[in-house]
């Protein structure tokens, strides 16, 4: 038997042991994997160097191997993750409708676990804690299949995470983690019907891409970040500087962060070399439009193909608009219905923007950085949903749920 389905079997005899766990011993158990990986931060630091050697060999680039990179204040703000989890209500039981029927029949509609989550996801080895977290705290169990360019360091995590769950009321084998780098173990986990109820991919495009197309295992699709900041005409001058470097420097690896910055003629006029400047001093490469090159000489001419990519670095597009409705048009071409932001003092286009743009999240005068479960008040995410079933946008415990309705009766038979 393959690794992947030896695994996922594990993970499948577990799930009915954790759906009896009560909500005081899943918080248990999730204070007990906080501790751990408090305790053997030194370890994991030194597995995630292994990483990190490696992947400088092997030339990953920089960005990268930022979100590959682990260092006590990163293990801590995991360890907090879990903490934040504890104190969320457990959504599992809840009564979600309750109605009596002119029969007598008496009939609930209750949260339930989605059963054994399959998550597929690149160089963050974060990833493996939160998602093992979630799942756990919303009753289901996990098969998790990471990066090889992470591999030391998740072998290392789940190592720790296995030592907290023995001391814990939850079954060790709740949390699984696939070993093999081989491409073909993402390939059998997407044919696992019956033993995976469900696979969520987190990465970049292609790795989306194939998990979609090639899966027969249903998926929820978490996005691709292809997104856009709109500097409109009115926009205030300060404002919308803080905002677009914050949306593309403040951590460019990572998926909410802005890669083509849209900016209204009338506002570039005078504030768009000084801005791009700015950008420049932050180490951003800008590549440019025709029109926003005749104002940033300097920059690179920017490519069809580059308003099409998630750079997830150090680069950003950037082309001069004259109207809002140019500007939507733009991201409806080449947005991934991830994030888009609107910064201007005019109501009606804010109105209109947060309206007319189909997006998980829009915003209106605020960095795009904030779509994440974290900072949504969701605890640790388990990705951010991009597809309109099941669930959409950051992804909290609520989303890891599915519903069943329990019937209760007197004896009605159906005429």
């Amino acid at each position: 038997m393959s690794e992947v389905k030896l695994k996922a079997g594990k993970a499948r005899a577990a799930a009915a042991a954790l759906n009896r766990m009560t909500t005081q011993q899943k918080n248990e158990a999730l204070q007990l994997m906080a501790d751990a990986l408090r305790r053997r931060r030194e370890d994991i630091i030194a597995a995630n160097r292994e990483d990190l050697e490696r992947g400088q060999t092997q030339g990953i680039s920089t960005s990268l191997l930022d979100r590959l990179a682990l260092n006590p204040q990163r293990i801590e703000a995991i360890a907090e993750g879990l903490e934040q989890i504890i104190s969320l209500p457990d959504p599992i039981g809840d009564v979600l409708d309750d109605f009596e029927r002119p029969n007598g029949l008496k009939i609930s509609k209750l949260r339930v676990p989605l059963g054994v989550i399959g998550i597929i996801y690149e160089a963050r080895p974060n990833v493996t804690v939160d998602a093992a977290g979630l799942c756990l705290k919303a009753g289901n169990t996990v098969v998790l299949r990471g990066g090889s360019s992470a591999l030391s360091s998740n072998r290392k995590i789940v190592e720790v995470l296995h030592e907290a769950l023995d001391a814990s009321a939850l079954p060790a084998d709740a949390i699984q983690l696939i070993e093999s780098a081989d491409r073909s173990s993402v390939d059998e986990m997407l044919k696992l019907n019956g033993l995976l109820d469900v696979i969520i991919p987190r990465g970049g495009q292609a790795l989306i891409r194939n998990v979609v197309e090639n899966a027969t295992v249903p998926v929820i699709e978490t996005g691709a970040g292809i997104c856009h900041t709109y500097i409109d005409e009115t926009a205030d001058g300060a404002m919308a500087e803080a905002i677009a470097i914050n949306a593309k420097v403040q951590r460019p690896s990572v998926c909410n962060s802005m890669e083509t910055l849209l900016v209204n003629s009338r506002f570039a006029a005078d504030r768009l070399a000084p801005l791009a400047e700015a950008l420049r001093q932050a180490g951003v490469e800008i590549r440019g439009c025709e029109r926003t090159l005749k104002l940033v000489p300097w920059a690179v001419p920017a490519t069809e193909q580059d308003f099409a990519t998630e750079y997830n670095d150090y680069i950003l597009n950037i082309k001069t608009v004259d109207t809002l409705d140019e500007a939507m048009d733009h991201i409806s071409r080449y947005g991934t219905t991830h994030s888009e932001c609107i910064v201007t003092e005019n109501e009606d286009h804010a109105r209109r923007f947060l309206q007319e743009v189909d997006a998980a999240a829009v915003y209106h005068n605020a960095s795009t950085r904030f779509t994440d479960g974290f900072e949504f008040g969701f605890g640790a995410e388990i990705g951010i949903s991009t597809q309109k079933l099941h669930a959409r946008g950051p992804m909290g415990l609520p989303a890891l749920t599915s519903t069943k309705y329990v019937i209760h009766g007197s004896g009605q038979i159906r005429g």
